[in-house]
């Protein structure tokens, strides 16, 4: 007689990305936050912990250890840039663009586990820059501009030039950096769709 079908569970390689990946992105959050022209909204390095997440580990791992930090933030502990914890943050202007995490990594992620053999850079240079930017931004604007009761043009406009230039930078970082490791440790490269084919 068979029974249900057990739950799918992460083998201990994939819980042990997840759990260090969360951990690297917890890190980055001891660089202090920097607030420009008085913004409420931080540039942190913590996006770009985002965006390797996403580019090494791919979509299911990437979110999932976005979603472990988040979990570990709303519990209490201060993992955010400049020592920020707690449901209150989520409550605050920033909190479109932390929710904006977990899906910019999955998307990330995904464009990153069906990047061609060749152009690999290129390629990897859009993930990032679509699933760290894009998303996390359209999920960011809006609630930064209902919280502090701009208006979308102008919370759109604060955003591109005040966070836009150094979340470019970060996409060229991450995406070298994912482009050195998926060559030197393939093991840790998402799978591709093509090879799935085959």
């Amino acid at each position: 007689m068979t029974g249900s079908a057990p739950a799918r569970r992460l083998p201990a390689r994939d819980l042990a990305l997840v759990a260090t990946f969360a951990a690297l992105i917890a890190a980055m959050g001891l660089v202090p936050p920097l607030y420009v022209l008085g913004l409420s909204v931080p540039i942190t390095l913590q996006t770009l912990g985002v965006m390797l997440a996403g580019s090494l580990l791919g979509a299911g791992r990437g979110a999932l250890a976005v979603v472990v930090l988040l979990v570990l933030v709303a519990a209490g502990l201060p993992l955010l840039s400049g020592g920020r914890g707690g449901l209150a943050v989520f409550a605050g202007p920033s909190a479109g663009y932390l929710l904006g995490w977990p899906l910019g990594a999955a998307v990330t992620g995904w464009l990153a586990e069906v990047r061609p053999v060749r152009g690999a850079l290129p390629w990897l240079l859009a993930a990032n820059a679509i699933g760290g930017i894009l998303v996390v931004y359209l999920l960011g604007v809006p609630v930064q501009a209902q919280r502090l009761g701009t208006s979308g043009v102008v919370s759109t406009a604060i955003s591109s030039v005040v966070y836009l230039p150094g979340d470019l930078v970060k996409v060229v970082v991450a995406s070298t950096v994912a482009l050195a490791v998926h060559r030197g440790y393939p093991v840790l490269a998402p799978r591709r769709a093509s090879a799935a084919r085959r």
